[in-house]
């Protein structure tokens, strides 16, 4: 059985209700819902300002196992509101653009917190470094 690895991002969550951000499984890496909370227990105000947190966090969680948003194979993004399909999309693309994921996008009757206008989630594919 190959080992696990795995991240923590320090998510109020994570501890309370017994996840982890990411984990690395051989070449797998899977990466949790993760909701737009900055540091500091903060939201931004927009969507577009949210998915650029989310994705930054993952982001963050990838490169502690080793791979990038280039290996990313399948992304997903949980909306509130269809209206902000494009400007979530447009961040996705900042990031995504080059490794060209398969994606989903779907809108969703609310998330944990009312202030979170989306969640998102990823997986990749990376030869261990």
């Amino acid at each position: 059985m190959e080992s696990k690895t795995r991240v923590r991002s320090g998510s109020p969550y994570e501890e309370r209700f017994g996840f982890c951000r990411a984990m690395r499984i051989g070449a797998r890496v899977l990466v949790a819902g993760t909701a737009p909370i900055g540091p500091d227990g903060s939201c931004p105000a927009t969507a577009a300002e949210q998915a650029l947190l989310c994705w930054e966090i993952i982001q963050n969680a990838l490169e502690e196992v080793g791979a990038s948003c280039d290996d990313v194979v399948r992304t997903r993004m949980l909306l509130v509101d269809a209206a902000d399909a494009d400007a979530v999309g447009e961040v996705h693309g900042e990031f995504f653009r080059t490794a060209m994921p398969v994606s989903t996008m779907v809108v969703i009757g609310g998330l944990l917190d009312p202030r979170w206008r989306i969640e998102v989630e990823a997986e990749a594919f990376a030869p261990a470094p």
